[in-house]
């Protein structure tokens, strides 16, 4: 933990349930978890940093499609998947529990125990087979991002993959699949993240979802003009259906074209300052993308989590809305995809 953190916000933070709700893995091998190294994220760094819980992203590149592409990518995830699921254990004094439900989750805190949340990033690694999410969720999946870089059978991009052939739209939007993708993720009880996703992907997303969409690491594009950021109209989607947005840590999304010395975390919660300012405290939060190109000054690391918390107390939020964006409107949402699933 940072020795500059003071103690009363150092005592706060380690009092809330923080989740960052998107951080990836290396693959296919990497650092040891239970090692303090060269990660972003590894286990001491979240214990040390006061982060109670961490999603981690079973990360799938985009590709061209083809069955066996397709075939590749499913297998992908469900190691990736296995991979992270095999954090849950003890090992050089540090405990670690996979926890796929809210309850789970708050109970983990309870304990003390560092909780791992599955995800998966990127609808490729479902191919053409909604069978599939059933899967991803059998291994702990708690949400599915829709695309990445690059349109797939699901639906269109924000970033467009020319060397892959991709026009600037090929579904105008979501494709008949993936409504039935969104269908299905609502049936399962997985979130549905629009994270990466076009702007049509992700209204009609928003639209067709009976549980509210979230995008896991995105910024607004009121504060920088990037494609992966969200503008005010969809910001508003997001509070009027119910969603929320987690201002992420990647330099390029928070100043225009920076380099992560070049941003502070006095930036980043300029990010979650005009969304609260825009929608309500309740539909926004927080993820770093650590290990996957997040990171700047004072938020180098899990390690260094604390000092969000010291910029959110020094311009005036209570324990209440700092608890709420460390991973309350998270869990709000996970709850909702529970209690609406089946």
């Amino acid at each position: 933990m940072n020795d500059s953190v003071p103690v009363e916000a150092l005592a706060l933070h380690q009092g809330l349930l923080t989740i960052d709700t998107h951080i990836d893995i290396p693959w296919p091998t990497g650092p040891d978890p239970f090692v303090d190294g060269t990660r972003r994220v590894d286990l001491p760094k979240m214990q040390r940093g006061g982060v109670a819980a961490g999603c981690f992203a079973a990360y799938v590149p985009q590709a061209a499609r083809t069955p066996e592409s397709e075939a590749a990518a499913f297998e992908r995830a469900i190691g990736m998947l296995q991979a992270i699921r095999h954090m849950g254990r003890s090992e050089n004094g540090i405990a670690a529990r996979v926890a796929s439900t809210v309850a789970e989750i708050e109970a983990a805190k309870r304990d003390a125990v560092l909780a791992i949340v599955p995800a998966v990033e990127n609808g490729f690694a479902m191919g053409n087979d909604l069978s599939r999410l059933a899967e991803f969720r059998r291994l702990g999946a708690c949400y599915m991002t829709l695309t990445h870089n690059g349109h797939n059978a699901i639906g269109d991009s924000c970033n467009p993959r020319a060397d892959l052939g991709d026009a600037a739209t090929e579904h105008g939007g979501l494709s008949p699949l993936g409504r039935a993708a969104v269908a299905e993720l609502n049936r399962v009880g997985m979130l549905i993240d629009v994270a990466h996703v076009s702007r049509d992907t992700m209204l009609q997303a928003a639209a067709l979802s009976r549980t509210p969409v979230l995008s896991t690491h995105s910024c607004v594009r009121g504060l920088c003009n990037n494609a992966r950021n969200m503008d005010d109209a969809q910001l508003d989607v997001l509070r009027d259906t119910g969603g929320v947005i987690q201002i992420t840590a990647v330099a390029a999304f928070l100043k225009q074209d920076a380099k992560p010395d070049a941003v502070t975390v006095r930036d980043f919660v300029d990010h979650i300052d005009y969304a609260v300012k825009r929608i309500g405290v309740e539909h926004v939060g927080i993820s770093s993308d650590f290990d996957g190109g997040g990171w700047f000054t004072g938020w180098r690391d899990a390690s260094e989590s604390a000092n969000l918390t010291v910029e959110l107390l020094s311009r005036g939020y209570d324990r209440q809305e700092i608890a709420a964006l460390w991973g309350g409107n998270f869990l709000r949402l996970l709850r909702i995809a529970e209690e609406t699933a089946g």
